[in-house]
């Protein structure tokens, strides 16, 4: 008889939500970090290994299937991942190919590694633990126009559920409380109303007011009735997307990318254009960047329960939660939060 277990209905994702979160994309890598050594990285829990050959990226358990050694702790030599241990030899495609100590051996084809699909997009590398034909990448268009520069920052661990990270990068709200000393304004906490849409990945919202994206200091820069829009758009399940509109035609493009490496572990990636002082240094951005991470980490680090409720009469929820909510909502709809057997 199978052992039936039942998670909490406020579960972001636990294990009986990995068959839903498999399918779709996460990043697991920055592509300049993957040169002629394997790199290992964790995602739903499931240890992979990243390596470059001359046929490109592949990506697939970390682990050798002689003895158990993780293929991270080898190296590529001939288009080949080597292991650490006894030196078999796995091809792009994860089969081995050479067992030193018995040269002559018949290798049977099910010694392969597990492998995934792997792309390269906006700096990074992004596999799925399905066949990767379900859900396309997140969108991040500018990325690839030149009107814009690429700037792409280190990543940001968090001991928090992805579903949390992403909630609070949405909410418009904490902007007065928790933004104070990077670009929020304690004498503007208003929220105006402002509508969600729903979208084929996710969702939509555009929200105007008054909130500037300068930085403490810089916020004269705009004309002081400036209506700041900002438009959030939503790939489920982790990733969210922010176009901050300045004045003028500047617009400076976000995406944060929560990749899960377990319940409550998280990866941030954050991939940013801009089509707007092209030509000054890039530290201030990157300072300011983990700056409103390192506001956001101390609060969502903090957030009980750990994970994201999906039961609405959990917690309470004002107008200024419409993101938040449809957000919750679109989780469940993939099926995040359901009783599974095992």
């Amino acid at each position: 008889m199978a052992h039936q277990q039942v998670y909490p209905r406020g579960c972001t994702f636990a294990e009986s939500d990995w068959d839903a979160l498999q399918p779709f994309w996460y990043p697991i890598a920055f592509s300049h970090d993957v040169t002629d050594q394997p790199v290992t990285a964790t995602l739903l829990d499931q240890r992979l290994v990243i390596w470059r050959t001359s046929a490109g990226l592949s990506v697939a358990n970390d682990i050798c299937l002689h003895r158990g050694i993780p293929l991270s702790m080898g190296w590529v030599k001939d288009d080949h991942l080597v292991c650490k241990y006894h030196g078999f030899h796995y091809s792009p495609e994860g089969q081995c190919v050479k067992v030193p100590a018995n040269p002559e051996a018949n290798i049977p084809k099910k010694l392969c590694l597990k492998t995934y699909p792997v792309k390269e997009a906006y700096g990074l590398v992004w596999t799925t633990l399905s066949d990767g034909d379900q859900y396309p990448l997140p969108d991040l268009h500018e990325w690839d126009d030149l009107e814009y520069q690429q700037i792409l920052p280190e990543s940001v661990d968090l001991d928090a559920a992805a579903g949390r990270q992403i909630e609070g990068f949405l909410d418009v709200a904490h902007f007065a409380w928790v933004h104070t000393e990077t670009f929020g304004d304690a004498n503007n906490p208003v929220v105006p109303h402002y509508e969600v849409i729903p979208t084929e990945q996710g969702l939509r919202a555009e929200y105007l007011s008054t909130v500037s994206n300068f930085p403490k200091g810089l916020q004269d820069l705009a004309p002081a009735d400036f209506k700041w829009l900002r438009v959030f758009e939503v790939f489920l399940p982790f990733t969210a997307k922010l176009t901050v509109n300045f004045p003028g035609e500047d617009r400076l493009c976000i995406l944060n990318v929560a990749s899960p490496i377990s319940a409550r572990k998280t990866r941030i990636f954050v991939p940013i254009c801009r089509n707007f002082d092209k030509d000054q240094p890039l530290e201030p951005v990157y300072e300011f960047n983990y700056q409103v991470f390192a506001e956001d980490k101390e609060v969502v680090e903090a957030q009980y329960p750990e994970d994201l409720p999906f039961d609405m009469s959990a917690e309470s929820h004002i107008g200024a939660d419409k993101t938040s909510i449809a957000y919750r909502r679109g989780l469940r709809s993939l099926g995040l939060g359901a009783v599974y057997t095992a």
